[in-house]
């Protein structure tokens, strides 16, 4: 083992309902415990998160509502949580921001105290990102074999992208080299606007990502709350995402 530990070290994973560190909930967990001398133990909990989980979640991590129905509730394992993790330093992958902050939250809410400045944090990821830069000189070089020079001057960044994207396309199979479905494969989430504000539902109709009406089509709430649609033109969104509420307001009065 490469690690030099001085107390156990709890690496540990959280699957969940969703993302928002204050109202979503942990369906299942796993604390891998190494300790000083390199011996360890693992443990895997599927908890009951008495809501219901939202069928996006449950089709990135493959567990929905009726696998956990019958699973203990997070209250019920908080203390061998608790019991595992006390003394021990925390890690984890992307944990610093993500699951530590969730199973702070929920500890609390079940009213076992957690206090951060017990346990010292190790993100397994932040280090990935420290120690392989992902910018496009980094992509430049693995890409194409060749070092960026006059970095950040729009010239050089320019010609660098075009080499690296058609390198992209040469390099791997499942990637087309025709644009249209090229720009498909290149979205994360498909929004309506750039910034991100209006997203899309299944139905392909225009929702708010945002907001009391998060989740809810544009078009249906300015037909009910036309003074909706007038605290949007007048708050701070870009001019372009305006633009498209101005264009859905239009519609839904037909």
């Amino acid at each position: 083992m490469n690690l030099k530990l001085h107390k156990p070290l709890c690496i540990f994973d959280l699957e969940t309902t969703g993302t928002n560190i204050g109202k979503d909930k942990i369906v299942e967990i796993c604390i891998l415990k190494v300790n000083p001398d390199a011996s360890r133990e693992s443990k895997t909990w599927r908890v009951n998160p008495e809501m219901s989980i939202p069928k996006e979640s449950s089709e990135i991590h493959g567990i929905y509502d009726e696998d956990v129905k019958d699973a203990p509730t997070f209250r019920e394992i908080a203390p061998k949580v608790m019991e595992m993790i006390t003394g021990a330093d925390l890690g984890g992958f992307n944990s610093n921001r993500f699951d530590v902050p969730l199973l702070a939250e929920e500890l609390l809410r079940v009213e076992m105290d957690f206090d951060l400045s017990k346990f010292r944090l190790v993100d397994a990821q932040t280090i990935f990102h420290k120690k392989e830069p992902r910018n496009l000189g980094a992509a430049y070089q693995f890409y194409c074999g060749k070092t960026l020079e006059n970095a950040h001057s729009a010239e050089a960044d320019v010609m660098a992208t075009f080499e690296v994207l058609d390198a992209q396309v040469g390099k791997y199979e499942d990637i087309p080299n025709e644009i249209a479905p090229l720009s498909e494969f290149t979205f994360h989430n498909k929004n309506a606007d750039l910034a991100g504000f209006i997203g899309y539902n299944d139905k392909q109709e225009e929702i708010f990502n945002f907001g009391k009406y998060k989740g809810q089509g544009v078009k249906a709430v300015f037909q009910k709350d036309l003074g909706y649609f007038g605290w949007l033109q007048n708050a701070d969104f870009p001019l372009y995402t305006r633009k498209v509420f101005t264009k859905i307001q239009l519609s839904s009065r037909f």
